[in-house]
């Protein structure tokens, strides 16, 4: 599978240009080659994987492949100014998932999902392979899906990079650790772990009523993994969330992936979507207070275009708040 290096004229492809102002989209870094990863200084590296695929192999319907450029309009019209610093990000382009899209377009489950997985473990193998150099290259990826499923091949490539197993701090509705069954999006963490790329998972805000009593007793007896349950949280204020928060990331030492699965948040597009959820303020000050953390990447997942909701401004924001320096 290829991968598509963006250029300058591609972002100015989604750029509004305004006199008198300068935009995220003018004013960010593109590369020519994935190989000048190691010669730059930008910290944080932004790149799309566009399917649905995942999806769709875990009897989900969604449009998840439509969201990467959903969020391009929306965050390389942010404002470059004294808040935003382009200068600490690249935007490094998307993977090439049409064949993948196309030869999964009339797939049927049960009877094919043996051909479900080998798309899938095709996309993991790519999307592992990136993020390990990128990783190497001292960076942090940003990765916009796309399916759940994408989180095991981005812990494996960051797992991989740093010769050791890492911890993982998920934001979601679902565990995301159903049987290793074909590769879908339900299970990319189970998969992670079985493959000893995941040590310590915690899951910030599962739901009640969809988790099966298997995966409650498989977090319940594993010392390394922990839930905080969204209905012990719902009532609380976000400042009283954030406490609990805090009390995951010390869970994983402050060390960690962070997954942000956009079925948590309430009433916001996405596969799974919920009336009952986090806000965005709620989302926004987790994201924010991971900024005194030693963050290994950030994964969203899930969303989609909507008519009725900005998606695309709502992971632009969720973007801008990881990179944005603590001073602003």
């Amino acid at each position: 599978m290829t991968f598509n290096i963006f250029t300058p004229q591609k972002l100015k492809n989604f750029t509004k240009n305004r006199s008198g102002e300068v935009k995220l989209g003018e004013s960010i870094t593109c590369l020519n080659s994935i190989d000048e990863l190691q010669n730059r200084d930008e910290q944080f590296v932004i790149l799309g994987i566009p399917e649905n695929i995942g999806i769709r192999a875990n009897y989900g319907a969604s449009n998840a492949h439509l969201m990467w450029e959903e969020f391009l309009k929306a965050f390389l019209n942010i404002q470059s100014n004294k808040y935003n610093h382009p200068e600490d990000v690249i935007i490094l382009g998307e993977f090439n998932t049409a064949s993948l899209q196309e030869r999964a377009l009339n797939l049927e489950l049960p009877e094919q999902a043996e051909v479900f997985d080998d798309l899938v473990q095709e996309l993991d193998e790519a999307v592992s392979q990136l993020i390990q150099k990128i990783v190497k290259s001292e960076k942090i990826p940003i990765v916009i899906g796309g399916g759940h499923n994408n989180a095991y091949p981005i812990i494996k490539g960051v797992s991989e990079a740093l010769d050791q197993k890492i911890n993982v701090l998920n934001i979601d509705a679902h565990t995301d650790y159903r049987s290793l069954e074909h590769r879908h999006s339900g299970n990319g963490f189970s998969y992670a772990k079985a493959h000893q790329f995941l040590d310590k998972y915690a899951v910030f805000g599962l739901h009640k009523n969809y988790t099966s009593d298997a995966i409650f007793q498989e977090f319940e007896k594993g010392k390394k993994m922990k839930f905080d349950l969204f209905e012990d949280l719902v009532h609380l204020t976000t400042l009283d969330k954030t406490v609990h928060f805090k009390s995951m990331m010390n869970f994983l030492d402050n060390k960690f992936g962070l997954e942000l699965d956009c079925d948590a948040i309430e009433n916001f597009p996405s596969s799974a979507s919920t009336p009952s959820g986090f806000s965005m303020a709620d989302i926004r000050t987790f994201i924010k207070v991971t900024r005194n953390s030693q963050s290994k990447y950030l994964h969203i997942c899930e969303a989609q275009p909507s008519k009725h909701f900005n998606s695309g401004k709502a992971l632009a924001y969720f973007v801008s708040d990881y990179i944005r320096k603590n001073k602003s």
